[in-house]
């Protein structure tokens, strides 16, 4: 195949791993949404948009797959391609996290520990990963070791809120309660909620890291 074609290739790998961040992005933000508005149809546009997501991750992972058996790349060319692959996997299952969200939803009909501003430690979450996504398009190394940094303070936001549920659970012992299984729901659902954006920082943290292998050869936030 001629190098001119090879190059474009590896072009509209990299503008269509930026198109699925867009998607992705864009279904996460519907989520924290949904969740935010207990906005059932919303929810169901996001569970139903999965299957989108995870046909360009398909189509993506044949992409690789076929720019890794015919080109045969070597040096920075595989590490991009490389890297690209394991961007596309996080992309994908942020998406998945994003569809939890959706399904939460259903269930959010009130809140019951209004102090814990799940909407807050989402849209932290959320521009990890465009930072991330922004990295990988640029190039930026400078920018993947600041994400990386920004997923402690993300970490710390989510411990916070956890603590706060337990630490208004201990509250009410003793109290009057309608309806424990009801609390109990609601509880657990809200901390699934936490633990998936904890999640979220995690995978734009591993997007920094396979940009900054990409970029340096530097494997250092991969381990």
């Amino acid at each position: 195949m001629p190098r001119e074609s090879y190059q474009a290739q590896l072009e509209a790998l990299r503008e269509d791993v930026l198109y699925m961040s867009e998607v992705v992005l864009e279904r996460l933000r519907m989520g924290l949404d949904a969740l935010a508005r207990k906005d059932d149809r919303l929810a169901r546009e996001v569970i139903e948009g999965d299957d989108e997501v995870n046909r360009m991750y398909l189509d993506l992972e044949g992409d690789c797959i076929d720019l890794f058996a015919l080109q045969q790349p070597v040096a920075g060319d595989l590490r991009f391609i490389a890297s690209s692959f394991k961007v596309i996997t996080d992309l994908e299952r942020i998406a998945d996290l994003a569809t939890n969200l959706g399904e939460y939803t259903f269930d959010a009909d009130r809140d019951v520990f209004p102090e814990v501003d799940v909407q807050a430690i989402g849209e932290f979450a959320e521009t990890m990963v465009a930072d991330a996504m922004e990295a990988y398009a640029t190039g930026d190394a400078d920018a993947c070791y600041a994400i990386d940094e920004r997923d402690t303070e993300l970490d710390e936001r989510c411990e916070r809120a956890s603590d706060t549920v337990v630490r208004e659970l201990i509250g009410i012992e003793g109290d009057p309660v309608d309806d424990v299984d009801q609390l109990m729901t609601d509880v657990s659902r809200l901390l699934l909620t936490v633990r998936d954006l904890e999640r979220v920082g995690d995978h734009a943290v591993n997007i920094s890291a396979r940009t900054l292998y990409m970029v340096d050869n530097d494997d250092e936030l991969i381990f």
